[in-house]
């Protein structure tokens, strides 16, 4: 400060730069100096304070944005399942209605009852949803495994949960479980569908299992499926079942327990979801993104580009006129009408500055 105070004066009194009157008011200006910088070091980093210090010893993980589970309710709305809770939304706007605080919050399925309840498949068990009032129930069911990664309510209205151990059919009325089926061929429970007789197919580790949803008992098993295990299945408008594997899709008849044909577009491909639109077309959704599919002809129509990730494993399509697609990294929409593709800015990790 008085170096600097010194070299104003300077200037002011030899340069002509500073009027007579502010050289006067300097406290220096009749002593000129020579101009000198100060050569202390920079002031030390303050310590943290105790929370920052918390935040930069103890990070939390990055929030993951995976979105495995959708399900369109009775009233129109989507009820979304991530790995960050369960939101419902208005499918047509994209307008969070409510978000559920679960005491779990890692979702890997979903399902609606006849009474219109969301049933939800955590890492930790199942848990239930009143949509008229949010209220979460909890169930502690000796389940084959807490993991629960595929649900299905069924022609009578029982709920069966597919655990990564197992099989359960529960009661959703009575909130009982009624049986298990913990010696599953093919163990893992990944995926579930009814055929056209309301019996169960189950997508294990070593192809399909039939099971009868009347005992619970197995009634038939395909062990011959390409790509061996099963992570998505779906019943076509005409009884048909697709199943997708690591790295086939395929077509079986599900009463005579014979494949109909592959999909040789899809061959090496990861397939992670399959839905069935209204009007008859296929959304197959595989590690390297989203396909539309004529089923007459097995051919692809088209492949959605700007997702939020490629890998695609969940899908609800003729939702509020969208297809809502969820990824590994977050929730979509894609426009029925023109095609238009947009995520859903609250469930991305990168949100675009502009649409």
């Amino acid at each position: 400060m008085q170096a600097w105070i010194s070299w104003l004066s300077s200037l002011a009194l030899v340069g002509g730069l500073i009027s007579p009157a502010i050289a006067q008011w300097l406290p220096e200006a009749s002593q000129p100096s020579t101009l000198t910088f100060p050569n202390d070091q920079p002031p030390p980093i303050p310590t943290p304070l105790p929370s920052e210090r918390l935040r930069q010893e103890h990070q939390l993980p990055a929030r993951d944005f995976r979105v495995p589970a959708l399900q369109e309710d009775y009233t129109g709305s989507l009820w979304v399942g991530s790995w960050m809770g369960l939101t419902r939304i208005d499918p047509n706007t994209g307008r969070i209605l409510s978000r559920i605080s679960l005491p779990n919050y890692t979702l890997e399925s979903l399902a609606q009852d006849r009474s219109g309840r969301i049933w939800g498949g955590t890492y930790q068990g199942l848990v239930r949803v009143d949509p008229r009032s949010n209220e979460v129930t909890t169930y502690t069911f000796q389940l084959p495994s807490k993991r629960v990664l595929s649900l299905l309510v069924d022609h009578r209205g029982y709920l069966w949960a597919g655990t990564d151990r197992g099989l359960a059919l529960i009661s959703p009325d009575q909130g009982l479980l009624m049986t298990t089926l913990q010696e599953l061929p093919g163990v893992s429970a990944n995926a579930l569908t009814l055929d056209l007789e309301g019996q169960l197919w189950v997508g294990t580790l070593e192809g399909l299992v039939r099971v009868d949803t009347a005992s619970a008992f197995i009634i038939g098993r395909m062990t011959n499926i390409p790509g061996g295990t099963v992570q998505a299945l779906a019943t076509s408008p005409q009884g048909s079942i697709w199943v997708g594997t690591l790295n086939h899709l395929v077509e079986i008849d599900p009463i005579n327990r014979r494949i109909l044909r592959t999909f040789p577009n899809f061959k090496g491909r990861n397939i992670r979801s399959i839905r069935f639109a209204r009007n008859g077309r296929v959304w197959v959704g595989t590690e390297q993104g989203l396909y539309n599919v004529e089923p007459e002809s097995g051919e692809i129509i088209g492949q959605i580009p700007d997702l939020p990730s490629s890998e695609v494993i969940a899908l609800s399509p003729d939702t509020g006129n969208k297809v809502w697609v969820g990824t590994s990294e977050g929730l979509a929409w894609i426009s029925q009408t023109t095609g238009l593709v947009r995520p859903h800015l609250a469930f991305v990790r990168n949100p675009p500055l502009t649409w």
